[in-house]
């Protein structure tokens, strides 16, 4: 069996989005929205690593910039959103996604929040993907969907090379991904001299899997699962 025959479903995939939009935006909702998405990063990112005081400074930031959108954008937004029915209901479903992880914030509740918080997520996404806007956090959204997947089967799949083959088949397509979080970079991003390195490391991270199971050794292919997900975290914080 060919482990890359699962490969050309992600492929398409990430081509479909690569030719919906050019990576930076050009209307004011979308930069609004982007601005807004360092907190909401940071909110992801603090609740994860269980930080209560930062989780709790950086959800009131992300409220307060979303609370901005509603109130800049809900009743006259921009074109392409112009046209989008669904917006307005969309906005209010991020806003009760906030309300509910400050509220689990405030309980100390942090992983949950955690879990609350990747809803949003997916309802940004989802807007902006409908009205034909593609970003760079799409792209990374892309992959951390992949990285999830690979995650949370991969240490099953390792208990046998059956498994580990299937296994091989997603890693592959994290790599590839991996690649297209540097080629769909805007220049912006590529200018900047901290994003390279962050970039590189991820995709050396999921390098080092796709080795150790090319080897079949996989006692470590275990141990580099365990290190995938740090530099993407890093990636995200930052540049995501």
């Amino acid at each position: 069996m060919n482990p890359y025959r699962t490969w050309p479903a992600a492929l398409a995939l990430s081509a479909s989005l690569a030719a919906i939009s050019a990576c930076q935006a050009a209307d004011a909702l979308t930069d609004a929205m982007q601005a807004a998405y360092v907190p909401y990063r940071a909110a992801l990112f603090r609740t994860n690593s269980k930080a209560q005081a930062e989780s709790e400074q950086a959800m009131a930031q992300a409220r307060q910039a979303w609370a901005d959108i509603v109130a800049r954008y809900a009743r006259q937004p921009p074109a392409p959103y112009d046209r989008d029915a669904a917006l307005v209901g969309t906005l209010a479903e991020v806003d009760a996604v906030y309300a509910a992880a400050a509220r689990q914030i405030a309980a100390r509740q942090l992983a949950p929040a955690h879990e609350t918080l990747e809803r949003a997520r997916d309802l940004m996404s989802d807007l902006r993907r409908r009205n034909g806007v593609v970003v760079f956090s799409d792209h990374m959204n892309e992959y951390h969907e992949q990285m999830e997947r690979v995650l949370g089967e991969g240490p099953a799949q390792l208990a046998t090379m059956q498994g580990a083959q299937a296994l091989l088949a997603r890693v592959g397509a994290l790599e590839y991904l991996a690649g297209r979080l540097h080629s769909e970079a805007p220049a912006t991003l590529k200018a900047n001299p901290e994003f390279a390195p962050l970039q590189q490391q991820v995709q050396d991270s999921v390098a080092v899997v796709r080795e150790a199971l090319v080897r079949q050794d996989l006692a470590a292919a275990r141990a580099a699962l365990d290190k995938v997900k740090k530099p993407y975290s890093q990636l995200f914080l930052k540049f995501g």
